[in-house]
């Protein structure tokens, strides 16, 4: 069930006492005798079509971004229309007791006078970015912009520690790949690179957006707040190149498994052929000695019986110290 998390009118970079609901924004991005710069941000968590709709005859959303807004698993974008601007951002969690990446998604419906966030998903919760920017009272002032880019920020920044715990677990595979152990790794192996692959289809899609924040969007980004626009952008930047590294080390650690995997069954297949060559030996032997002919060498000898053992057991010792050599066994 869909919750405002937080709403709040802003005038001159400080925060208006008290918690607005719905109405109350409207109502006060309806006032006349505001400054420019003073606005309102409403926080949405998984808002139900009747909340996203009412949210959009107050501010006269785009049915379209509206559409977007509610919808599951959206691209990262940015969009204009008419008077707002409309972006999405791609959140990411990863649980590493379930080793699970979870993705969920944040839209931002920006205007001259209000900010509208939707989160759907439990990672990059959006009350910490609040209360930070907050505590930025020269940045909130230049307007919404300030916003839009604190809860960029957090969205970016949220991405190092999936990557540090993805790069974690990349190690711990390798290790097993090449430690002694008969176990084989290639399903985790395989789950994690779908996982970065899933990572880096939600990330990587916004390097555009943010490059159009940090240089062509004038009427909608303050001078001031560009240059921030510009920091996350970079910061992106590297997370996706982490992740397209780590994509290429766990695709060489999934083949190096593979060979692992055949050197491993060679060496099963020589150790196996030895023995074969082994037993084979007095298998022969007893084989000829029960076609029970009478003359036979050594048939009614005294020694024969342990001689015929003798002769079988230095024959296969003498094997297995050949097959011990060559490192076949």
């Amino acid at each position: 069930m869909g919750v405002i998390v937080d709403g709040a009118a802003y005038l001159d970079g400080q925060r208006v006492p008290g918690t607005l609901t719905l109405d109350d924004a409207w109502r006060w991005q309806e006032r006349d005798d505001l400054p420019d710069e003073a606005f309102v941000w409403l926080g949405l968590h998984m808002p139900t079509p009747n909340e996203i709709t009412t949210a959009q005859k107050m501010f006269d959303l785009h049915e379209l971004a509206v559409e977007d807004a509610l919808g599951d698993h959206v691209r990262p974008k940015l969009e204009l229309y008419d008077d707002t601007l409309f972006v999405v951002l791609r959140t990411a969690r990863y649980y590493r007791p379930r080793s699970e990446l979870s993705l969920g998604e944040i839209s931002v419906f920006l205007g001259e006078d209000f900010v509208v966030s939707v989160r759907h998903g439990q990672a990059s919760p959006l009350s910490g970015v609040r209360e930070e920017a907050e505590r930025r009272p020269d940045l909130l002032k230049l307007g919404p912009s300030s916003v839009l880019h604190a809860i960029a920020d957090r969205v970016v920044n949220d991405y190092e520690p999936v990557l540090d715990t993805l790069e974690q677990r990349e190690r711990e595979l390798e290790r097993d790949v090449f430690s002694d152990s008969r176990e084989q790794p290639t399903r985790q192996i395989y789950e994690l690179i779908r996982q970065v692959l899933d990572l880096l289809s939600a990330i990587e899609p916004l390097t555009a957006p943010l490059f159009r924040l940090a240089d062509s969007c004038g009427r909608w980004v303050s001078p001031e707040i560009a240059p921030f626009f510009r920091d996350v952008s970079d910061a992106l930047v590297r997370s996706v190149e982490r992740a397209r590294n780590l994509y290429n080390l766990l695709t060489t650690v999934l083949e190096a498994n593979q060979t692992q995997v055949s050197i491993r069954q060679n060496e099963d297949m020589r150790k196996i052929t030895a023995w074969v060559a082994i037993a084979a030996v007095p298998t022969m032997i007893a084989g000829i000695y029960g076609m029970n002919f009478d003359h036979m060498p050594e048939l009614r000898s005294v020694w024969g019986y342990p001689a015929v053992l003798l002769g079988m057991f230095m024959l296969c010792y003498y094997m297995y110290r050949r097959f011990k050599q060559s490192e076949w066994l």
